[in-house]
């Protein structure tokens, strides 16, 4: 517990400036009956007619100023609904602002930002599950767990149809998640892609911080090159030498991508190779924080060299999966797109 409570601790203190209490107030919408309208833009982290923290873009990369709008990612944000008592029940409320405010300050970001040279990109808001939901005690906790998930995804499910029908006319598409996002953004492609028409318009899924089974897709493969299409990506990051309890009681070797390098051939790499993390400071570009290396179904990074990293104590970096690779992400989902039109 203590060190779960260290973890919700350091999103903040890692992901989020400013704080996103300041921006509580801005989040004052109200659902009559507590269900998502994704006609409507509030229910919406991200979206391309409005502005919102996805647009961001860090100071030292503003000379980037050609984007493309010919592909959408639909990006799945992770738990940010972590109060321990689930005041609001085993959901957050879809119209909940501070969840909301913090979903837009730390993941949408911090992470969906990530993708903004690349494509248009669109993040539901959902019901998300508490993330105690992962940490079950008892037989009941179990059901409400599982149910709570998918109430959870039933709101990705709409949102993503509503995406489709409205706004994707039949345009490529990234699927992009974190955490609790990747445990919907599975269940998604396996629903929507896996061996149906629409893998053929798939350019690639980034499916971090969770572990994906060798064989969890039919049809769906791994990527193992960094141009490959119609693939997906996974890794989930810890300190070199560790792994997690949990990651140690897992009865399959989960699919790693290596993100500096995204060729299996080529599993480790040094911190030089990062050309830049995206960290507290969002508008600051800093390189070689630390490398990647594929180990036994995760991936290990070196303890991170930035301003005030001797503080990092913890050994799980599942916070900074994307922070840590910011900019190779932000290139690798432009030469999977180019390598996709060329195709």
């Amino acid at each position: 517990m203590r060190f779960l409570l260290y973890a919700i601790f350091l999103v903040c203190f890692i992901s989020c400036k400013p704080s996103y209490k300041n921006f509580v107030a801005n989040y004052a919408f109200t659902s009559n009956n507590q269900l998502p309208n994704y006609s409507n833009l509030d229910y919406w982290a991200a979206h391309p007619n409005k502005k919102d923290p996805s647009d961001s873009i860090p100071y030292d990369l503003k000379t980037e100023n050609i984007f493309d709008t010919t592909v959408d990612v639909f990006f799945l944000h992770p738990t940010t609904y972590t109060d321990q008592n689930k005041l609001m029940g085993w959901n957050a409320l879809i119209d909940n602002a501070e969840v909301n405010a913090k979903t837009d300050y730390s993941s949408i970001l911090y992470q969906a930002s990530v993708f903004n040279k690349a494509a248009r990109v669109f993040a539901p808001r959902y019901r998300q599950a508490n993330l105690y939901a992962y940490m079950p005690t008892t037989k009941q906790d179990t059901l409400h767990a599982l149910a709570a998930f998918d109430t959870a995804y039933t709101d990705i499910k709409m949102a993503f149809q509503y995406f489709l029908t409205h706004f994707n006319q039949g345009k490529p598409i990234i699927i992009a998640a974190h955490s609790q996002g990747t445990t919907h953004a599975k269940r998604l492609l396996k629903e929507f892609f896996d061996g149906k028409p629409l893998q053929s318009k798939l350019v690639v899924a980034y499916l971090v911080g969770m572990p994906v089974e060798p064989n969890f897709f039919t049809n769906l493969t791994y990527c193992s090159s960094p141009s490959q299409t119609n693939c997906f990506c996974s890794w989930r990051t810890f300190k070199e030498g560790f792994k997690s309890t949990f990651a140690q009681q897992e009865q399959f070797v989960a699919v790693v991508t290596n993100p500096l390098t995204w060729d299996s051939s080529k599993p480790t790499t040094n911190r030089k190779d990062n050309k830049g993390s995206v960290l507290k400071n969002f508008n600051k570009v800093v390189p070689n924080v630390t490398n990647a290396t594929i180990a036994d179904g995760v991936l290990w990074a070196k303890h991170p060299r930035f301003f005030g990293s001797f503080l990092l104590k913890t050994k799980n970096y599942h916070i900074a999966d994307y922070n840590f690779y910011y900019l190779s992400i932000r290139k690798n989902a432009v030469d999977r797109i180019n390598s996709f039109w060329k195709k």
